[in-house]
Parts: C-alpha cells; structure tokens; sequence
C-alpha cells in the first residue's frame, strides 16, 4: 500500500471554487481510500465538499457529507463510480463552499493498495428470501461483514432475481450465483448474473444441458452436498463440473461420505477442487453464516480474482472464519499446484503449516498412502509437519477438534491437494 498526505492551504480568495489536488496511481492498483481533515483557521464558516477525478472524468462527489471515501474495481463509496483504476494522475477535488477569512488547511490522505495475492475468505452457498431463506440479501451480507468476511455467494434455488438485487453498499464482494434445484441433485452455478434461460431438467440429458448452457455462459460448476440422504447427486457423475462441495453446513456423516469419496478420487487420479458452503437458510442446529469457510489465495479482492483463486486449488476450509488457518507446500509450490518430476523440491519435503490450533486438536498429513503424520496438539498454537515426497501422487491435510456441544471430534480444517507429478 503506498500512502500520500498532502497539506494544501486555502485562502479566503479562493472560496467559491474547485481546487485539485493531484496525486500518483500505479499501475496494478485494486483500491483507491482518500480521507480528508479540514482545520479552520479564525472565526467564520468553514465547508469543504470532497470529489474525485480519474485521468479523464469525474469519478464521484459527495459534496460535504463525506470526508472520507472509496473506489474499488466492483465496488465504491456511494457517490462514487467503481471500475478500473487506471494509471496516471487523478486528483482530490476540493469544493470551497465556505472559507472563513483567515483560511482553512485541508489535510488530504491517499491511500492506494496494489492488486496483490492474499488469503480471503468466505461463503460460496447461501439463501435469502428470493428462495426459501428467511433473511434478506442486506442481513447476510451484513452478518458476513461483521464475521469479517470477504465474499458471499448468494445461491437462491432456481432463480437469478439475488444477482439483480445485490446491496452495493456493503464492503463484502458479492458473488452472482443460483443454484441448480432437481428432484435428484444440486448444483450451484457461480460468476455469473444468468447462467441458464430455463432451469427445469427432469432427465440426466437435460442436467447436462443445463450445465453445459451455464459453463458456456462462464459459471463455474459446483456439485453440491453429493452424498445427502435427502438432495444427494443421483445423476450420472459424469458431467462437467469444475468443483465438488465437500463440506455443506455443520459437519455430518454425509460430508464424512463426501470427505471419503473425494480422497478415493484423489488416489485415482483425479485433481479435484474441494469447496464448502453453509448452505444458510435461517438459523438453527449449529447452522451458521460461513460454517464452514472457503478460505481462497486470491490475486485481487473481486468475484473473477476470487473464483480463478479457486481454481488454481489453492483452497482450505475450516468449520468458522476464525480457522483453524493452514499452509501446504514444497518449496515453491502450494495446494492445487503440481510439482514436476524434475523439480528440485521433489528431492526435499512436504511442509504443513497450521495455526489456530487448541488444546487437543488432531491433525493429520495425508498422502495417497493413507495417513502419514498425525499429531495431537497439547499446548501449542501453531503447529508443523514434514513428509516425504518420493512415491507419492499428492498430499493434503485435516484439522479434527472435540466439540463439546455435541461430544465428539469432528473436522475443523481441510486442506486441497499438493500433487506430485
């Protein structure tokens, strides 16, 4: 983050205008917040309205209800335009509405944050009221913000209308879904405002139309809650979906099943993205906001930098927002990459990092050869563990805790895959 102030002193002479001040945008830039402190000097009316010009255009203005605001590449400061942020130089915009005769000293603050890799995370399967949810788009993504989350999937069976009623007001990015509602098998389909003309499929032929007609509208395909006793996949598997949900809402033995099918996938073979959702309706046995958490390395804090974070595997998911956090890597490369037959780091190991550990949890390294390194955790916050490399086709890792709640151990973190080639 690169941070200018700038102090710019304003006559009386000078009231009744528009005074620029200008400022550098590097190019990669992702966030633009400018604050201003405006000090009076004497007796008198002092009201100094705030804007903001790009290179080209004026990008916003609030006049004097603000005095602090910001733009973003989705989102922005009510006011204000969201969009890119071009390179060059931009400028404050200063209305002098009042001066008092001495003048005034306007303090102005720029703060601009690079596009950068970063963990995020968040919630990738909710409902609202444009379903069967019982809370309003504005109450999740209220409760995400005060979570501290950083996106939120709003996934309303067999409709769209969610992506057309986004509150833009919240600072949480707002990721357009719906989820594909069949009388055996759910999907969401995620990245776009309307991903299929007509969702009606009562044949595996139309399932696969409709997913084909989402990919080719850009969603990304996600098989939701596959081993549910109730809305279970009963579909044929082979269709072209990109992530499965391994984890849906409080964990259970149906996710337990799911856990299981997903790592017999992995041992065939298949480099599978595993994601979780809460699949929120309204609250009530252990359902809960971002329970459990995508947790995503993200190139830029916007729907596209979220969901191709997502695909590059780079993905864990723990029970709530506050963790158990975890690391997986062999030099250079982390979960979701492939480690080349021909890579130094095949001659070393695998590293698990994890924290947020308490008192007694399990955590285990898991390679295709079963369970490698288990380790319970009596007093230590943060935890590593090591593997070897050699004979192996991917790695990944679990967190389980004992809940007293419910009397029993139960998932906390888990890892996507580390492959070996």
């Amino acid at each position: 983050m690169s941070i200018v102030t700038v102090s710019r002193f304003i006559t009386s002479e000078e009231a009744d205008r528009y005074v620029e001040v200008p400022f550098q945008v590097a190019s990669g830039m992702e966030r633009i917040h400018v604050s201003v402190e405006v000090e009076a000097h004497g007796p008198g009316d002092c009201v100094i309205d705030l804007g903001l010009k790009d290179t080209d255009q004026v990008r916003g203005w609030s006049g004097g209800a603000r005095t602090e605001f910001y733009v973003e590449l989705e989102k922005a400061t009510p006011g204000y335009v969201p969009g890119f942020l071009v390179e060059g130089e931009w400028c404050v915009l200063l209305g002098t509405y009042r001066i008092p005769p001495a003048g005034c000293t306007v303090m102005v603050k720029v703060a601009c944050t690079l596009k950068e890799g970063r963990w995020l995370k968040g919630d990738l399967h909710m409902h609202t009221v444009h379903s069967d949810g019982a809370l309003t788009l504005t109450e999740n993504a209220r409760i995400m913000e005060e979570l501290g989350c950083d996106f939120l999937a709003m996934t309303d069976h067999n409709t769209y209308s969610q992506n057309l009623a986004y509150p833009h007001e919240t600072g949480v990015v707002l990721i357009p879904g719906m989820e594909l509602t069949t009388n055996h098998g759910h999907a969401n389909f995620l990245g776009v405002v309307k991903p299929v003309v007509d969702f009606r499929a009562t044949s595996s032929e139309q399932v696969q139309a409709r997913i084909r007609e989402a990919r080719a509208n850009g969603a990304r395909v996600v098989l939701n809650h596959p081993h549910c006793p109730n809305c279970g996949w009963e579909w044929d598997w082979m269709v072209d979906y990109d992530w499965v949900e391994i984890w849906n809402g409080p964990w259970r033995e149906a996710n337990r099943k799911t856990l299981d099918w997903w790592h017999g996938q992995l041992c065939m073979g298949k480099r599978l993205i595993a994601v979780g959702g809460s699949d929120m309706h309204r609250f009530g046995g252990y359902v809960s906001h971002s329970s459990p958490t995508t947790w995503v390395y993200a190139s830029s804090r916007t729907v596209d930098g979220i969901l191709d974070g997502i695909d590059t595997g780079r993905v864990f998911l723990s029970y709530s927002p506050e963790g158990p956090v975890m690391e997986l890597s062999a030099g250079k490369y982390h979960m979701g990459d492939v480690v080349p037959m021909d890579a130094p780091e095949r001659e070393g190991n695998v590293k698990l990092v994890v924290s947020g550990l308490l008192a007694g949890d399990e955590v285990k390294l898991i390679s295709n050869q079963g369970v490698e390194r288990s380790c319970v955790v009596y007093n230590e916050h943060s935890l590593e563990l090591f593997g070897e490399l050699a004979g192996r086709s991917f790695y990944r890792a679990e967190v389980w805790r004992y809940f007293v709640e419910v009397h029993e151990m139960l998932l906390a973190s888990v890892s996507n895959a580390l492959y070996l080639d």
